[in-house]
């Protein structure tokens, strides 16, 4: 069986959302084009690194080319997409490993998205030689979504992803870390609870 590859190239829309309630919420990327939809789900740190990543790569991109690149410097707001996930919400695979890049030729930012793989080795060094094959292996390598985006939706893509990470529990004015609505253990209260 060769290797299952979710290509959209290029997605007539491709976001972040969430599925159930703040401090319970499964983080998915959605790619859709063509009447066909797939999902993966990832962590919340993944999905806010993604998009830190993204808005990095694009400047950067704008940097080297001085100004010539088709990339905004920020998403228009034109482009903004606040409608939910579509449903039904299939899980394909949990990422694992995530990568970028810039096609300088075609102006597209690619973004990859493997499915999580549990490996095993002797030492540290034989499971970063078995981790790197595998995820080279384009005949037997893990599930992948690949996503080529225009600068513009690559900006478009990084904000909605911070606002729906952003968009979880509020944080705890002491101690920075979420508050729950049942209420929260501040540690800098010495262990009493905080009201939401």
């Amino acid at each position: 069986m060769s290797r299952q590859v979710f290509l959209y190239d290029p997605p007539d829309r491709f976001i972040a959302g969430t599925v159930g309630l703040p401090g319970r919420r499964t983080f998915f990327l959605q790619a859709s084009a063509g009447g066909r939809t797939t999902s993966v789900a990832l962590e919340k740190t993944q999905v806010a690194a993604l998009a830190e990543r993204i808005d990095e790569l694009l400047d950067e991109v704008v940097r080297r080319t001085g100004g010539n690149a088709p990339v905004p410097a920020v998403a228009p707001t034109e482009l903004t997409d606040t409608a939910p996930l579509e449903a039904p919400v299939e899980e394909e695979f949990r990422v694992g490993t995530m990568a970028l890049a810039w096609d300088g030729e075609e102006q597209r930012m690619i973004v990859e998205a493997q499915a999580l793989v549990e490996l095993e080795a002797e030492s540290e060094e034989d499971l970063a030689e078995a981790e790197e094959r595998l995820l080279q292996d384009e005949v037997n390598g893990p599930p992948m979504l690949r996503v080529r985006l225009t600068g513009t939706q690559a900006r478009a893509f990084a904000k909605r992803a911070l606002e729906v990470v952003n968009a979880g529990r509020p944080p705890c004015p002491l101690c920075s870390l979420p508050l729950d609505p049942e209420g929260h253990v501040c540690p800098r209260q010495n262990g009493y609870r905080r009201g939401a």
